[in-house]
Parts: C-alpha cells; sequence; structure tokens
C-alpha cells in the first residue's frame, strides 16, 4: 500500500471518529431494557456505550446504542435505589439514591462498587438526581432546600463520608409541595449549577461556591411543569417533562439569566420518559413509565429522538 494510501485511510478513519452520528442513521430507534427493570436515569460514556438505572433495585444495566443488547451491570442490591446517574471521565458510575438518602459509585468496567455516602438522615428525603463536574459530584434533594456535595480531589479522588457538604438553596429558591428539585447540569468549568424545580416549573442557575439561586426568566413559555431529567448542551437547555411526554428545548441568553422555549420534541414512543442524554444528532430518553399496572413485569425502553 503506497504512503498516500495509508494517508487516505487515516483520514477517512480520523473523519469517521469525528462524526460519530453519521452512521447512527440505522441504529435502532427504541431499545428495549429487561422486563421489570423500572428504569429513570440514563448516561452516555465511552463511545456509544448507556448506562440506565433501575429505581427499587439499584441495579445498572449497560448497553450498546448501535446494537440495541446488553446486560445487567450493576446487580440488584437489597436497600438500594437508582434514580438519577452520571459517569465520569474516569469511568464512575455516580448513583442518586432517591428515598434511601444514599449515594454510589460503581466502577463503569466491573460493576463493583467504589463507594457509598448517606447524604441525608431522616425523613421525607428523596436523592434525585446527580452532576459531576471537575471536583465535585452534586446531588438534588427533591424534599429540602439543599443540594449534596461530594468532593473529588487532585487524581479523581473521592470524598469520604465527612467530606459530603449540605449546601442550602439561596437566593430566589423557595421551597412548594411535594416534589421540588429534581434535574441538574452544570457549566463546563463547574463554577454554575442549572436546576429545574418539578412542581413549579421553574429553572434556576445556582452558584456551586455559595449555593445561590437565580430564577431563569422564560419566554414562548412560563415554565418547565413536571421538569424531571435536564441536559445542557451550550446555551441549548433541553428540560424532560415527563408526564407530558415531550422534552422543552431553551435557548438561554448569555450568562444563563433568562432564555425562551423554542421549541417541544416528543415521539410516539415516549411513554413517561425521565431523563435524557446526547450523542451526535440524537437524544436518548429512558421510558419510565410512571403510574403502569403491574411495573414488575411490564416492558420498558430507552426511545431515540432526533433533535
Amino acid at each position: 500500500m503506497t504512503v498516500f494510501r495509508i494517508l487516505s485511510v487515516l483520514a477517512g478513519a480520523l473523519v469517521l471518529a469525528a462524526t460519530p452520528a453519521s452512521g447512527a442513521r440505522d441504529w435502532p430507534d427504541v431499545i428495549p431494557l429487561p422486563t421489570g427493570f423500572q428504569p429513570e436515569g440514563i448516561d452516555i460514556a465511552g463511545g456509544h456505550t448507556f448506562y440506565v438505572g433501575s429505581i427499587p433495585t439499584g441495579a445498572v444495566y449497560r448497553g450498546d446504542l448501535r446494537t440495541g443488547q446488553g446486560e445487567v451491570l450493576v446487580p440488584a442490591h437489597q436497600g438500594r435505589a437508582a434514580i438519577g446517574i452520571d459517569v465520569d471521565a474516569r469511568k464512575r458510575i455516580f448513583v442518586a439514591g432517591g428515598p434511601t438518602g444514599m449515594a454510589w459509585v460503581y466502577d463503569a468496567r466491573t460493576g463493583e462498587t467504589l463507594a457509598s455516602y448517606q447524604l441525608a438522615t431522616g425523613a421525607p428525603t428523596f436523592v434525585n438526581d446527580v452532576i459531576v463536574t471537575k471536583d465535585a459530584a452534586w446531588f438534588t434533594e427533591s424534599q429540602a432546600a439543599v443540594l449534596y456535595r461530594v468532593p473529588i480531589g487532585p487524581g479523581g479522588m473521592l470524598g469520604s463520608q465527612a467530606d459530603v457538604q449540605r449546601v442550602p438553596l439561596g437566593g430566589d429558591f423557595e421551597m412548594g409541595p411535594n416534589f421540588n428539585v429534581n434535574g441538574i447540569d452544570a457549566t463546563p468549568d463547574g463554577e454554575t449549577l442549572v436546576i429545574v424545580q418539578s412542581n413549579l416549573g421553574r429553572l434556576y442557575t445556582v452558584e456551586a461556591d455559595t449555593g445561590v439561586a437565580d430564577l431563569i426568566e422564560l419566554t414562548g413559555g412560563s415554565n418547565v411543569l413536571q421538569g424531571d431529567g435536564i441536559l445542557l448542551d451550550g446555551r441549548t437547555l433541553y428540560v424532560v417533562q415527563n408526564r407530558l411526554n415531550q422534552v422543552a428545548v431553551i435557548e438561554l441568553t448569555r450568562g444563563l439569566a433568562s432564555g425562551t422555549i423554542t421549541g417541544l420534541l416528543t415521539d410516539s414512543d415516549f411513554d413517561v420518559p425521565t431523563t435524557i442524554a446526547e450523542f451526535g444528532k440524537y437524544l436518548y430518553a429512558v421510558n419510565a413509565r410512571f403510574g403502569v399496572m403491574n411495573p414488575a413485569t411490564q416492558p420498558y425502553s430507552v426511545v431515540r429522538v432526533e433533535r
């Protein structure tokens, strides 16, 4: 093979690697999960590998967006739960433990438990979602005006139980009835968090250093009621509105102080989607199917929608 031919092949390979979604048109639009899995959180990491957590068992399923195949990576554990999940660059799965008040960290390659944290004590509590930044894992609490921070030290070292911080939400944030803060994301530098308040349909930025929350003023729609998982991509914010079976698309201004709802994404296969992850030009939403009868015997799935 000539040098020119070798360089051409390498260039082609680099182009393909740089555009992971270019060949994704023929990938499955609906990916089945194990019967009775009862999913909630999803993340995509390591190419086209996705991870989904099981609400009642704490299990984590690992699958392939390209083939639709997968298997349970983290087995079910008595007394555990998996609501929101996030996978960091070090191949660790951070899991919010819902009504347990706990959080867990698993090895995304082996499923081994790397750490566990008691974030909340006493009832009521619901540790709902998580985002990992360069120096911390941030967990939301739906039953109190607080975020939980687990520090991440140099070299990715996980903080201990004694290092867990309870960060009160201040500023514009006010508690309402039932479920409050749900989904969370962060700017690339980790200095600003974005949260959604499900019951009131409000969005806030939160200063990571202080916990001060500023209401994001919306136009094109007054709120994002039943907001669940969120995804911040540059200045575009996607908000899953679970029981409305749609994803609100919001274009934020510089500084994230305000935004405009510019569209709604939906799909006939949506069945109470809760959280989303992105791959190329697609979003992948997990169907939680809240309210279905006999959930332990029902089918569940991940649904792809073009954005």
